[in-house]
């Protein structure tokens, strides 16, 4: 298995895993590339096929007199090929973006799991905070 960081040759085959229909390929590789700068994909291949995917989204907080240099990332739309699960191809992403985190001296890394996912991150290094608060607006 080889995990490295996607490059623009690889959107297509991000778009297919993501679920995105061909018609919209066009738009989906615009903000690929829009993005590149905070949202890096890392994907694992096997025989040459990419069989999953990890973004990790870099943002900045707000400067305090403590630091003026507050990078954080989130982990988004993990994916592997239903027929290539429980072989540690997750945890092989997620080695890679903390990898990446730790080189850019994230102060830390989110995700918003599914319930299926969360013993996962867990077997991963993350653990349940009691600070992450959730908003979400009312249906209309």
């Amino acid at each position: 298995m080889i995990v490295r960081r996607a490059s623009a040759a690889d959107v297509a085959v991000l778009a297919k895993l993501r679920g995105v229909d061909e018609d919209k390929l066009g738009a989906y590789a615009d903000w690929v590339a829009a993005h590149a700068e905070t949202h890096l994909p890392f994907v694992a291949e096997m025989d040459g096929r990419v069989v999953g995917v990890a973004w990790l989204h870099v943002a900045q907080r707000v400067p305090s007199n403590e630091s003026l240099n507050r990078w954080y990332g989130d982990i988004q739309s993990v994916q592997v090929r239903e027929e290539y699960r429980n072989r540690g191809i997750g945890s092989a992403l997620m080695a890679a973006i903390l990898t990446e985190a730790g080189a850019r001296g994230l102060l830390h890394v989110t995700v918003h799991s599914s319930r299926r996912a969360v013993d996962f991150y867990l077997r991963n290094g993350f653990s349940h905070h009691r600070q992450i608060l959730l908003w979400e607006p009312t249906a209309p």
